[in-house]
C-alpha cells in the first residue's frame, strides 16, 4: 500500500535517523485524554501531536469545528518536532487512524510526500508485544519549508458552484444515520450537503480494524472510478481525511478536502440541507 506501513515494518526501521514518529490519540469531547494516554505509554521515540491544539486553528463563526491551521503555525509547529524535507513521518492512533489521516493530510497539503500511517495503530502495536515507553523523546528541532499544495483543499463556496456539476462527485464521509439526518449528536443541524453520497470512513478498514488493500479499497470506490473531480467532506475535516487516503490507495486522481465540512456548511444560514438518502 502506498500510504500504510505495517508494525513489523515500524519495528524494523523505526530507529533510522530521518525517522518521525507521531502520536496522534485524541478523543472527541474529552480533549485531554489523547495526551494523558500518550504520557503513560507510547511507541519509542515518538511525538505527541493535539488534534485541537496542534491540528487545527481556533474556532470561529466559520471554518467548521477544526479549521485547518495557519500554514506558518502549522509548519512551526512540524518543525519543533523535527520534520524536514528529508524525514519518514509515521503518524499513529488508536482511533482507527482517523487523527493520523488527519495528520497525514496535512503533511501533503503541505507539500510533504514521504508521511505514511501505522496499521492497526497504537494498539495493534502492544498487542504485536513490540516495546513501548513514557520517556519524552529526543528532539531535534528543523526547518520545515511548506510547498502549499492548493488543489487539495476546497472551501464552502467552492463546493456550491460545483454542486449539481457533471463529472464531480461530493463524499459524506459520517456515519448512516448522521448523513441521513436521522440524528446528528454533535452539530447544531442534521443532514447532508444535497447531492452527497455517504461513504462511511470505517469501511476505510476490517472488521479487524486494518486498513483494506489497494484492491478492496478499489472495489468500495468503483462507482466513482470515472469521476473527473472527488471531494470529501465529514463533520469537521477529520474524519474525511481517512476516505481521502483509501481514495488515493484506490487509484482515484483529483480528491480534495472539504476543510470546513458539515460543520462549516451549516453555519451559512442560507445553504440548503438534504435528509435522506440521495
Amino acid at each position: 500500500m502506498k500510504h500504510v506501513v505495517s508494525v513489523d515494518w515500524l519495528f524494523e526501521h523505526g530507529t533510522d535517523d530521518r525517522m518521525i514518529l507521531v502520536d496522534c490519540r485524541f478523543v472527541l469531547g474529552q480533549p485531554d485524554v489523547g495526551r494523558i494516554a500518550y504520557e503513560k505509554d507510547h511507541i519509542p521515540g515518538a511525538h505527541y501531536l493535539d488534534l485541537e491544539k496542534d491540528l487545527s486553528s481556533a474556532v470561529t463563526e466559520h471554518g467548521g469545528r477544526h479549521p485547518l491551521p495557519d500554514v506558518d503555525a502549522l509548519s512551526r509547529t512540524f518543525g519543533r518536532i523535527g520534520i524536514h524535507s528529508g524525514s519518514v513521518v509515521i503518524a499513529y492512533d488508536d482511533q482507527g487512524g482517523a487523527y493520523a489521516s488527519r495528520l497525514w493530510w496535512l503533511l501533503t497539503y503541505l507539500g510533504h510526500e514521504r508521511v505514511y500511517i501505522l496499521d492497526g495503530g497504537y494498539s495493534k502495536w502492544k498487542e504485536a508485544g513490540y516495546p513501548v515507553t513514557d520517556e519524552p523523546p529526543l528532539v531535534h528541532e528543523a526547518q520545515f519549508v511548506p510547498k502549499v499544495r492548493g488543489e487539495l483543499v476546497v472551501d464552502m463556496e467552492g463546493v456550491r458552484s460545483r454542486q449539481g456539476r457533471p463529472g464531480t462527485v461530493l463524499i459524506d464521509s459520517r456515519e448512516a444515520r448522521r448523513y441521513q439526518g436521522i440524528e446528528e449528536p454533535i452539530d447544531k443541524t442534521a443532514g447532508h450537503i444535497p447531492g452527497a453520497v455517504n461513504y462511511f470512513w470505517k469501511d476505510s478498514l476490517t472488521a479487524e480494524g486494518a486498513w483494506k488493500s489497494a484492491e478492496a479499497q478499489k472495489e468500495r470506490f468503483g462507482p466513482l472510478a470515472e469521476a473527473d473531480e472527488i471531494i470529501v467532506y465529514c463533520g469537521s475535516g477529520v474524519t474525511a481525511c481517512p476516505n481521502v487516503l483509501a481514495l488515493s490507495e484506490a487509484g482515484l486522481k483529483n480528491v480534495k478536502l472539504y476543510a470546513g465540512s458539515w460543520s462549516d456548511w451549516i453555519s451559512y444560514p442560507d445553504n440548503p440541507v438534504a435528509v435522506g438518502e440521495e
